[in-house]
Order: structure tokens, then C-alpha cells, then sequence
């Protein structure tokens, strides 16, 4: 049975520390993507909630102010990828048959104390540090996720001669095409010199190359084949027409290599599944939603994902083809660097540029004749989810 996004919403992505609530973000959220799917919310028959920061039951609470219709609400945490992994939920609930709308939410407000990671005697990456801090040491002044993809960034360089200013060029692509969003935390463009002589953070990552912690909340209402035919929804509703939740296996710590430590052999494996469920190719893509946490992180994406060889996404950053009139468009949203990156509402924020790109209705940063979209969106410790999403087949209608 296949399923469909009917609906898509999202606050602007801002800095931390507002005086805005999380349940305020969710309802503002979730009004736009209800509205988007032409619905009310009594008519959702289950929801997915995901955050990592907040307390446990906190999508009840999100949802509240929404309403309060008794549905099954399952709250969902896997790190960086949570969103997605909502929308997984939402997506095998409406394919199952156990519901014909499903409401997948992400949502955040970030701290800095969050993001220390406390002292705990046990934590989700310590195989993760198994395999860097006898390599790379342990840096007190850098935050855990800059030390695992900085220095994956630095084994980039010594391994294919990638340079400093290939990382910074996908750092400028994101924040040049965030000046075109206005639901982006940053709307400025920056140069190459700005990006390489910004504060730095670890290793050869500047400030600007690293997602900022962020707050927001995004939206999906995920519906069946039978209710888009039931409500005349084929011009608008964009089809998820495959997906994959993968975890880490061996691979990503055997090899000592901090590459696969940050996730590329489940970038790999979902990639892989995903394309070979739909019977696609890397090449059949043309608008791509990839987790640029760290500028790094989009140039390893594209090895693993195919868009290059191994040791090419470097030179693929700089030709210009991740770009407008290149051959594809990779982050026109501005990514995670310049988006914004409220973890529990990433995912789903990705779904939502795509919804827009695949229906024409982006504005100013839309791909032209854009068919097929991807989402990619990671966590450490570990979760990867790959999403392949398809235009509505009865023409185009703005978002």
C-alpha cells in the first residue's frame, strides 16, 4: 500500500533561547501542515512525535493545545535522526493499514546544556570513542560531535588531498542558498575567506561549517493511496515512494577510520535499499535534502550515497554540480549549517522542503522540474534514514 504526504508545515528555524514554548512551535506547526492537507485535526488517527531534549511524554503535552482526541501517540528519540524515524512510523502505520492519516511532528528547543553531553559512566557513542580517542585524543574546548566529524574531516584530507577550502565551498553552496529561505536561522551569504578565516571549532572546521543549535518544529500529515483518491488529492499529494531506517553494524568501528565512525556504512546501506526499492538510480535524482551537520559530513554524503567515487566529493563540491545548473540541488533549503538544526525537527523539516520542491510551489529557491527528491538525515549512535519522495502525478500546484 502506498502513502502519501498531504500535508507539510514548519516554523522559521531560530536561534536558542526564545520565549516561545515547544507546545506553541508544535501547534504553529502542525496547523500549517493540517491546513496544507486541507484537513482538520480530529480527522488524524495516529501521531508520532519526536524531540530529543524535552521530557519524557512531551509529544502528549506538544499535541494538547491541538487537541485532545485520544489517538496513539508514540514519542520517538534516535538522536539527529529523530524526525525521519517519526515520519518512518507514520509512513508504516498508513502502509499497514491501521490508519489513513498519520501525523509525523519534530520539534526542539535546544540548550547549551543539552548539548554538553553530561559525565555520565555511559553514553550512546561510546563505541564511538572507542575508535577516536585512541587515534585523535580528546579536546576539552570542542563540543563531542565536532571532535568525531572534524577530525573524520581531517582523515578525509590526508586520505584524497581534499582541501580545507573543498569543505568551506559546501559551507558557502548551504549559506547562499538559506538567503532565499525565510524560514532559515541564517539568511546571509558568505565567501570562502569568511567561511576558512571564522572562529574555529575543531580540526579544520570553522564556525559557519558547523550547525547551529537551534529551535523549531516541523510537520507531516502522511495519508493512504485510498484517502488521496477519496478527497481528489493526486495534484498535491507528493508520494514517499521508498525508505530505509538503518542502524550501525560492525563496519562503522573495525576499521578504525572516522569516516565510517560518522556514519557513512549507514549512509551506504539505507541509500542502497532505498534506490533498489524504487527501482532508481543516484542520476534519476534531482533535489536532494542531505545532514550537512558539519560541512564534512555532505562531502562524505555524496561518496557514500554514489554521487561520486570514493575521495571525489571534495572536487564535487567545488565543480559546482551539487548547485543551480549543476546536476543536481543539494540542500536548496540551506541544509542543517544554515538552516538550522533543531534536532527533533530536522528530519521532518527535510520532507517539508521536498513536499515544496516536488509540488513547484518553493518560490525563489525552486529546483526547476523537479520529479524526485531524496532525504538524507543521520544520527550518531546510530541511526540513518534514507526517504525517496515523488512529485503528484497530476501536475504542479504551489505549496
Amino acid at each position: 500500500m502506498k502513502a502519501f504526504v498531504a500535508g507539510v508545515g514548519m516554523t522559521p528555524f531560530t536561534k536558542i533561547g526564545s520565549e516561545v514554548t515547544y507546545p506553541a512551535l508544535v501547534e504553529d506547526a502542525v496547523h500549517a501542515a493540517l491546513t496544507d492537507a486541507g484537513i482538520g485535526y480530529p480527522r488524524v488517527q495516529r501521531a508520532a512525535v519526536g524531540y530529543v531534549f524535552q521530557p519524557s511524554a512531551a509529544g502528549q503535552r506538544a499535541l494538547y493545545d491541538v487537541g485532545l482526541t485520544g489517538i496513539p501517540m508514540v514519542n520517538v528519540n534516535n538522536n539527529c535522526a529523530t524526525g525521519s524515524t517519526a515520519l518512518v512510523l507514520a509512513r508504516e502505520w498508513v502502509r499497514s493499514g491501521l490508519c489513513d492519516v498519520a501525523l509525523a511532528v519534530g520539534f526542539e528547543q535546544m540548550t547549551k546544556d543539552a548539548m554538553t553531553g553530561g559525565s555520565a559512566k555511559v553514553t550512546t557513542v561510546d563505541r564511538h570513542l572507542g575508535v577516536m580517542v585512541p587515534a585523535h585524543g580528546w579536546a576539552q574546548d570542542a563540543p563531542v560531535t565536532a571532535q568525531f566529524f572534524g577530525n573524520a574531516a581531517r582523515e578525509h584530507m590526508d586520505r584524497y588531498g581534499t582541501t580545507a577550502e573543498d569543505l568551506a565551498s559546501v559551507a558557502v553552496k548551504n549559506h547562499e542558498h538559506s538567503t532565499r529561505n525565510p524560514l532559515a536561522q541564517f539568511q546571509r551569504p558568505y565567501t570562502v575567506d569568511e567561511v576558512l578565516g571564522d572562529r574555529p571549532v575543531h580540526g579544520p572546521l570553522t564556525r559557519s561549517q558547523c550547525s547551529p543549535m537551534s529551535d523549531g518544529a516541523a510537520a507531516a500529515v502522511v495519508v493512504s493511496e485510498r484517502f488521496v483518491e477519496e478527497h481528489d488529492l493526486a495534484g498535491h499529494a507528493v508520494e514517499i515512494v521508498a525508505q530505509s531506517l538503518v542502524t550501525d553494524t560492525p563496519e562503522a568501528f573495525r576499521s578504525g577510520s572516522m569516516i565510517d565512525v560518522i556514519g557513512a556504512p549507514m549512509t551506504r546501506r539505507a541509500t542502497r535499499e532505498v534506490l533498489d526499492a524504487a527501482e532508481a538510480v543516484v542520476d534519476d535524482l534531482d533535489v536532494l535534502e542531505l545532514h550537512d551537520c558539519f560541512s564534512v559530513n555532505e562531502i562524505v554524503t555524496y561518496e557514500s550515497m554514489g554521487l561520486c567515487a570514493e575521495g571525489e566529493g571534495g572536487e564535487l563540491a567545488r565543480s559546482g554540480a551539487t548547485t543551480y545548473g549543476g546536476r543536481w540541488v543539494v540542500n536548496p533549503s540551506g541544509g542543517l549549517i544554515s538552516k538550522g538544526h533543531p534536532l527533533g525537527a530536522t528530519g521532518i523539516a527535510q520532507c517539508a522542503e521536498l513536499t515544496w520542491q516536488l509540488r513547484g510551489g518553493a518560490g525563489e529557491r525552486q529546483v526547476p522540474g523537479a520529479r524526485l527528491g531524496l532525504a538524507h538525515n543521520l544520527g550518531l549512535g546510530g541511526a540513518c534514514v534514507v526517504t525517496l519522495y515523488r512529485a503528484p502525478q497530476d501536475g504542479r500546484e504551489l505549496a
